[in-house]
């Protein structure tokens, strides 16, 4: 079967798929975005992301990709991930790595066709 394949803003992720995201792209998301074009023509740029379920195209810019790393405190000054995010993530109890999906399963997506 085939992941499931969704278009997202970042705001609307469930914050263990944020976490996750975080951890796939410790150095930031400007350069691993991708380009593609929507149903309706228009060309967006989205950031992927991958679970064992879900496919995700997470609806950023490149400004909106350094706006976001700029106002996340689990990112330093120079853009990196905080060494001891990870370990902050498993005493907060998230479970970032469990692929569970309930959550994502609910998540209202634009119907894309990608």
């Amino acid at each position: 079967m085939a992941a499931k394949r969704i278009v997202i803003d970042y705001e609307k992720l469930p914050e263990d798929i944020v976490n996750r995201i975080k951890l796939e792209y410790p150095d930031g998301f400007e350069d691993n975005l991708i380009t593609f074009t929507n149903a309706k023509g228009a060309y967006v740029s989205a950031l992927p992301f991958e679970t064992e379920e879900i496919y995700y195209l997470v609806r950023m810019t490149e400004s909106e990709a350094r706006q976001i790393i700029k106002d996340d405190d689990d990112y330093d000054d120079a853009g990196k991930l905080r060494d001891d995010f990870e370990d902050d993530v498993n005493e907060e109890g998230e479970k970032y790595l469990d692929d569970n999906i309930d959550e994502a399963e609910n998540i209202k997506d634009d119907n894309y066709d990608i």
